[in-house]
């Protein structure tokens, strides 16, 4: 399959100014080079060192390596206690960007020491590292998801549009270069469709995507986390595809470059402690750190509590998974076909181990055996400093019905068959058949089941006689007991 359409509109050049809710994108690094590069590294001063981190604050899966570990200050206080130890004293110059792309070019610069960035990013790191021989070093691991549902489609709410074939000769938004533009050309080809051939691709930073989509410049939009969750979140989109259907994991990691990482391990192991510090303060005040995140960022909590919510689409944990790598050594061929990338070591790009002397060799074992916790409904009332948990969408259902909806901030429901949450209120439900006799299976009382997508639903009911589609309100009035 060709992706002339990966490299045909790539012509928007990244830059560091960032609108209110700007997310990154994948951008030619070519271009970014051109970005006016800020000094930092090391003083003249031999006993001063400046540490320079560029990081995505509205990357959200990136937190525990940028926005909340720079609120919680773990950084900071890793490089003072390593001060005390070598005489030194310890700087940070956090730089912000709103893409990945001009972090690779600060990188290549040799003017950022450790940056954090999404998957396809990453090989675009690597592989433009190599060319300028500055290599850099893949450390750790931030957010994953390990089914892909951190990218998602959406259309506009009422679209027509409801399955991926439906797109064909439609426009369509996406950020070229990026994970949510591979699963894009990912899920056309598993549909019958060339993202070249058969849909009229836009590439567009997803802020001006979203835009699009609203005033009908677009038909649909593909990207990454948050825009999916904001706008479905704002009643400005609906989901079409869910990334999880691919069944392929996505992640967000962190890069290094290789002569910082030999000339200054320790510093570098701090900062990997740092993270840890950050992720462990993400598992144990989740809604805390979604607010943290929330008031650094400007996205709504809520927006922000689903992806990285104690049962939120992405998985935190700092260690370099044997899925995580397999899934970079697949991705490698779709950025070479595009023209983004000749070819990519990627054995050779990852390097955990500072992360696993940072974490210990007995800890990071534990971790990385460990895949997350598995999807649980969830309901966040105001005032509440955690969420209630449910272990079925009916329980999820009979709260809410049982709540005052004033007080009610969110709830959400993993789909059914990926497992990806989604607010309940937004997601599609489907009513179980009962019984095994004929009138009781028509009579769809059976338990509830939601999807993220209609198309995600409509497969289900057509494989399981008598289950039928309801809305949220009947559902939440049924579970409650009043009636069907």
């Amino acid at each position: 399959m060709s992706h002339r359409s990966f490299t045909r509109t790539h012509q928007r050049p990244a830059g560091t100014a960032r609108p209110a809710l700007t997310l990154p994108l994948v951008l030619p690094l070519t271009l970014a080079l051109a970005l006016p590069l800020a000094g930092c590294g090391s003083s003249g001063d031999d006993s001063t060192v400046t540490v320079t981190v560029g990081y995505q604050s509205k990357t959200i899966n990136t937190v525990t390596a940028g926005t909340l570990l720079r609120s919680l200050g773990a950084f900071e206080k890793e490089l003072k206690a390593l001060g005390k130890r070598d005489g030194k004293t310890y700087k940070v110059e956090w730089q912000d960007y709103a893409t990945g792309a001009p972090i690779t070019a600060q990188m290549t610069a040799g003017k950022i020491d450790i940056g954090s960035m999404g998957d396809f990013p990453l090989l675009i790191n690597a592989a433009r590292g190599k060319q300028l021989n500055r290599p850099t070093k893949l450390v750790s691991v931030t957010g994953y998801n390990l089914r892909g549902g951190l990218n998602t489609v959406v259309t506009k709410p009422g679209s027509k549009l409801k399955t991926l074939t439906d797109l064909k000769g439609k426009k369509v938004s996406t950020s070229v270069g990026s994970a949510a533009d591979g699963t894009l050309v990912r899920a056309l080809q598993r549909a019958g469709l060339d993202a070249d051939e058969d849909i009229r691709k836009l590439n567009q930073q997803p802020a001006v995507g979203a835009s699009a989509l609203g005033s009908g410049g677009a038909d649909a939009l593909s990207q990454f986390v948050a825009w999916p969750g904001l706008l479905v979140h704002q009643d400005k989109a609906q989901a079409l595809y869910d990334g999880a259907e691919l069944n392929l994991p996505t992640f967000h990691g962190v890069t290094a470059r290789e002569d910082f990482a030999k000339d200054k391990p320790a510093v570098l192991e701090a900062f990997l402690r740092a993270q840890n510090t950050a992720t462990d303060y993400l598992h144990s005040h989740p809604v805390a750190a979604a607010e943290k995140v929330a008031e650094a960022t400007k996205l709504p909590a809520e927006v922000v509590y689903l992806y990285n919510g104690a049962h939120g689409i992405a998985t935190f944990d700092p260690t370099v998974k044997p899925q995580l790598v397999a899934a970079l050594k697949k991705d490698v061929p779709v950025l070479a076909s595009a023209g983004l990338v000749k070819d990519v070591d990627v054995d050779g790009f990852v390097d955990d181990r500072y992360v696993k002397r940072a974490l210990g060799a007995a800890p990071y074992a534990q971790q990385l055996a460990k895949t997350g916790p598995k999807a649980r409904s969830e309901l966040w009332e105001t005032g509440a400093g955690r969420t209630r948990s449910f272990a079925s969408p009916d329980l999820l259902l009979k709260a809410v019905g049982a709540a005052d909806p004033k007080r009610i901030r969110a709830a959400y429901v993993p789909d059914a068959v990926t497992g990806t949450l989604w607010f309940a209120d937004k997601a599609v439900w489907v009513r179980e058949a009962t019984g095994s006799g004929k009138g009781q299976q028509d009579s769809g009382n059976g338990e509830f089941k939601a999807f993220v997508t209609p198309a995600g639903a409509a497969a289900y009911v057509a494989e399981h006689p008598g289950a039928r589609t309801v809305s949220y309100a009947k559902a939440v009035k049924s579970a409650g007991g009043g009636g069907s």
